[in-house]
């Protein structure tokens, strides 16, 4: 299969939109098109076509137990896929939609169990990027997109990484550009009596509970239980790995930049080619390695950003092992560290 990557700007000019219909198309038809979101690259199929929902599973060799987000870009779109929608999730739509939120509700008949991982609720996102809305509009009505990479490893955030995963495996990339968050959305499950958050995201427990009062965090979150069949994306499987063995370092800043610079040492010693993720702030005071910076610690969302970019240049490097810092930055770090003890296996040293 040959795979068109077309360039698309969000200006959504009158060739813009001739495109977009021909990836419309290609979804009505029940094939695949890769497209941007503000969070990261979906790769999109037809959400009431299971035959179309398995082929995402087969372009991405992700297993059929992980759900798959279905994509709007109007309210009244979510009515014809639940069966139930909580007045809190209203709420929640009115303040965060479209945006980085997806709501987990009680599915409707429409919504084929090839898409919602065999589970009776189903996954609902309004993505706040024009290109992506336009592609829902010409292609339906309801996108499934999970992201657009090989299951397991770190997220796309530009068409390239797309394209080094699904060339040849889907016919088309929408190329609009880098995207703006770089981390998933917030995962809320609305089918339980409590609002529970799933994945932590560019939303907060403290942005949520402004708007709808208490809410929980999935006990999940903090361990990893082979047995649990996964209610969202990414919460039972190993994500956004790096080829290399990552391992975070954890503790007071003086501290980890020392640990790092003996790792790295020690890993040299033994013939291994090591990369160090630090900060603007640190990146001078590692003494050996490939060092990139993942952003400034002075802007969080820096650091979101760059993450999934800086794991996919470590594998163009073919480094061995990657030491990195952690981020338990005061507002998204919590989101920021989710991924990144995805990445490491949940390996850290404590120092």
């Amino acid at each position: 299969m040959k795979t068109v990557i077309e360039k698309i700007t969000e200006q959504l000019t009158e060739e813009d939109k001739k495109k977009i219909e021909a990836a419309g198309d290609i979804l009505k038809q029940g094939g695949l098109v890769a497209f941007p979101t503000e969070t990261v690259y979906g790769l999109g199929a037809d959400a009431l076509n299971p035959e179309a929902s398995k082929k995402i599973y087969a372009a991405k060799g992700r297993p059929s137990d992980n759900p798959l987000i279905v994509h709007i870009s109007n309210m009244k779109a979510l009515e014809k896929i639940t069966s139930e929608i909580p007045e809190k999730a209203k709420k929640m739509a009115k303040e965060f939609w479209p945006g980085p939120l997806t709501m987990i509700f009680p599915k409707s008949e429409q919504v084929p169990l090839e898409t919602t991982g065999g589970l009776e609720t189903v996954a609902v996102r309004m993505p706040n990027h024009p290109i992506a809305l336009a592609l829902i509009d010409a292609g339906g009505g309801y996108i499934a997109a999970p992201s657009a990479n090989t299951s397991g490893k770190p997220s796309p955030t530009k068409a390239e990484h797309v394209a080094l995963d699904m060339d040849g495996k889907i016919p088309m990339i929408l190329d609009g550009g880098a995207v703006g968050i770089g981390i998933e959305s917030t995962i809320v499950d609305f089918s339980t009596e409590i609002p529970m958050i799933l994945r932590p995201g560019y939303i907060t427990p403290e942005m949520i509970q402004k708007v709808i009062g208490e809410v929980k965090m999935d006990p999940g979150l903090s361990m990893d239980d082979p047995t649990a069949h996964p209610k969202a994306p990414g919460m039972k499987y190993k994500h956004y790995a790096p080829k290399a063995d990552l391992i975070l370092v954890n503790g007071a800043q003086e501290k980890v930049i020392q640990k790092i610079n003996e790792l790295v040492s020690m890993a040299q010693e033994s013939g291994k080619k090591t990369g160090v993720i630090g900060t603007d702030e640190t990146c001078g005071r590692y003494q050996a390695g490939i060092v990139k910076s993942i952003g400034t610690r002075s802007e969080e969302d820096t650091i979101a950003r760059h993450l999934y970019g800086i794991l996919r240049e470590f594998d163009d490097l073919d480094v061995d092992v990657i030491y990195s810092e952690s981020f338990s930055t005061p507002r998204i770090g919590q989101a920021i560290m989710n991924r990144m003890l995805k990445a490491a296996g949940h390996q850290v040293i404590e120092v």
